[in-house]
């Protein structure tokens, strides 16, 4: 029976501070950049860092893969959801136009889509495909994703088989890391959380 070990990252705050960005392609600030640097420090266990194509987390995985001298591999799958009407506006704004226009989408974000967004459920679909090539293709390995909450909250929702309409009570802290590990022994596999939004 072989081990694989997944860290996830958030990437760090982005240009604009927060908001729901989805598939706005800001990059990293210079808070941002600092965040992720003090989260992963010296340590480098990954032998493969994998990462979303969108620049607030592909700028710190080519920085990183770069100074350990790491195989960087980008996949699209791993983008962040398309918040529709929404992107680019804070909480604040949209909570001004309906108070609870915010609780009624983390309460039940499946039936309460922000008008032309992407479907959780197509969301879904994508990052858990991503997710089972990835653990396929690297039995035995220990590899870095760095990519965005939504990705994190999918995966962890996957593995701990949680309902899609609950996804939104997983707070993922900005260069948080969470790291998965996984059992594998013939067509049997079992994951387990270690920890969740840490610094290394």
């Amino acid at each position: 029976m072989s081990a694989t070990t997944i860290d996830l990252m958030r990437h760090g705050e982005p240009v604009g501070g927060r908001k729901y960005r989805g598939q706005i392609d800001d990059p990293l600030s210079d808070k941002g950049w600092r965040q992720m640097r003090d989260a992963v420090g010296d340590h480098c266990p990954w032998s493969l860092i994998i990462s979303s194509p969108s620049s607030r987390c592909r700028d710190f995985a080519q920085e990183l893969a770069h100074r350990h001298k790491l195989p960087l591999e980008l996949d699209d799958r791993l983008k962040e959801i398309g918040f529709g009407a929404w992107e680019g506006q804070t909480a604040a704004q949209l909570q001004e136009q309906d108070k609870d226009i915010l609780l009624r989408f983390w309460s039940d974000p499946v039936n309460n889509t922000p008008p032309g967004a992407e479907k959780l459920t197509d969301f879904c679909d994508r990052v858990i495909s991503a997710w089972e090539d990835i653990v396929a293709h690297n039995k035995g390995k220990h590899i870095l994703l760095v990519v965005h909450a939504g990705v994190i909250r999918m995966v962890l929702r996957h593995i701990l088989e949680m309902p899609l309409s609950n996804t939104f009570r997983i707070k993922i802290p900005s260069a948080g890391i969470s790291r998965v590990s996984i059992e594998q022994s013939n067509n049997y596999f079992f994951s387990h959380l270690l920890f969740h939004g840490v610094s290394l």
